[in-house]
């Protein structure tokens, strides 16, 4: 090859870089564009945790504390909703929102949660629970029909103060597992407990701030994901068995 190809080559080279270089500029332009344009406009402080251009219809993906909205390149206008493959009805914005949301099990500080384990407990969930939660109790109605399984409950004191007491009198009990079951099941109290006991209710509220707990039941299974509200028997299951 001649040193005149060789510099046709090389130059091409360069502008293909030179390029690639400023596509990628001008995507980071745009998606600085729309967090600096959209955010004044969330109000109450929230804040946009990432933009990313999508493949479809030239729409920005928008993050923003857990949720996904969408908006064009000037972020002009919003877009609010699901966006679903015509075809198969696959849904990318449940599949996104479900992946920013992943719960890193093995982190979670399982020793500030009451442990409950039916027969050989080799299947694991952690819920966070009010005990004044009326779901709560339908899904502990749902549990007793559930066997082989380990339940971490966090308890998530967030209906009232009286959530604070009945939590701290169950968590002070000699056997918190069966105190709790009594509780949401049957509408047993545990008695008072010692003025010297403590339960870790701030730690559970904050840690539940952090992983955007809105609501309760809240069940966090081991692969990560989360289901919002109570769940039947049948859709518990299908999730208990689902690969992780």
């Amino acid at each position: 090859m001649n040193k005149f190809f060789s510099a046709v080559l090389l130059l091409a080279a360069s502008v293909a870089g030179m390029s690639a270089h400023a596509q990628a500029v001008a995507a980071d332009s745009i998606e600085a564009t729309i967090k600096k344009t959209i955010e004044p406009r969330l109000g109450d402080g929230a804040k946009v945790d990432a933009v990313t251009k999508t493949p479809y219809s030239g729409l920005y993906e928008v993050q923003i504390d857990g949720d996904v909205i969408y908006t064009d390149a000037k972020g002009q206008y919003l877009f609010i909703g699901r966006v679903v493959d015509a075809q198969t009805y696959r849904d990318f914005t449940k599949e996104k929102i479900e992946a920013i949301n992943k719960v890193p099990f093995a982190g979670l500080p399982l020793d500030k949660a009451i442990k409950l384990v039916k027969g050989n407990g080799k299947r694991t969930i952690a819920i966070f629970e009010d005990p004044n939660c009326i779901y709560c109790k339908r899904l502990h109605q749902t549990l007793q029909d559930v066997d082989n399984i380990t339940i971490y409950t966090f308890q998530y004191n967030i209906l009232s103060p009286d959530s604070i007491v009945k939590s701290r009198n169950i968590w002070c009990a000699a056997n918190p597992g069966k105190a709790w079951t009594d509780w949401m099941v049957s509408g047993k109290e545990a008695p008072a407990a010692a003025a010297s006991c403590t339960a870790p209710h701030e730690d559970v509220l904050a840690l539940g701030k952090k992983m955007k707990v809105t609501g309760t039941p809240t069940i966090i299974f081991t692969d990560g994901s989360r289901v919002p509200g109570a769940i039947d028997a049948k859709g518990l299951e299908q999730k208990l068995s689902s690969p992780k």
